[in-house]
């Protein structure tokens, strides 16, 4: 697959929009203990201000929520579940929450270093269908951390390499999202069909459409 570097004003759109392009795209961070790049095969969108029950930005601007606020083309990390970390690129103009979840994705570059990472908090090898596969686990593979909240991707340490042509894909209702959110009227999962590397869908218990 040809890759290509974009410029900020391909993330514009909504993340809706945005979302499935980013399907078959390589995200790589070069940190102190080497470059890890992943290509991402599973993605969810999020917007704001009312419109999306799911997303962080439901109710408005926040502290916590800010970067979904800003400059598109920003990495915006949060910690879910007290323990975890999950990462998004930020979407829409300014002033217009929107972000894209990376849910799952394939270590293509930097695998032993991946592989490390993960096996320092799990204790266990870990099969390369798993290093990235599911949010928590594309982050620790990756590097990155809540202190990359705010990153501009089209920076060092950063780079992100979009498919030249936009890969077929499947949508569904999002992983986990409770209430309407995670209902059929939110179809904003993106995936890869058939990739090893997808993560399984897990209904919320408190979803509803």
């Amino acid at each position: 697959m040809t890759l290509y570097r974009p410029e900020r004003d391909a993330f514009l759109a909504s993340s809706i929009e945005v979302a499935p392009r980013l399907l078959g795209a390589v995200l790589r961070h070069e940190s102190p203990e080497g470059a890890v790049a992943v290509r991402i095969t599973e993605v969810e969108a999020y917007i704001g201000d009312g419109l999306d029950p799911g997303s962080h930005a439901f109710r408005g601007r926040t502290k916590r929520n800010a970067v979904m606020y800003g400059e598109p083309g920003h990495l915006y990390a949060y910690f879910t579940y007290g323990m975890h970390v999950c990462a998004n690129v930020v979407c829409s103009p300014e002033g217009e929450a929107s972000a894209v979840l990376l849910r799952a994705g394939e270590v293509v570059e930097g695998e032993e270093l991946a592989a490390h990472r993960r096996a320092g908090v799990t204790g266990r090898a870990i099969p390369h269908r798993d290093l990235a596969r599911g949010p928590a686990r594309l982050v620790v593979a990756a590097g990155l951390s809540l202190a990359d909240d705010g990153a501009d991707l089209f920076a060092a340490p950063f780079e992100l390499l979009l498919p030249a042509v936009q890969a077929e894909y499947a949508t569904g209702p999002r992983t986990g999202v409770s209430g309407p959110g995670g209902g059929g009227a939110f179809p904003w999962r993106y995936w890869l069909p058939g990739d090893p590397t997808v993560s399984p869908y897990k209904r919320h218990p408190k979803s509803h459409d």
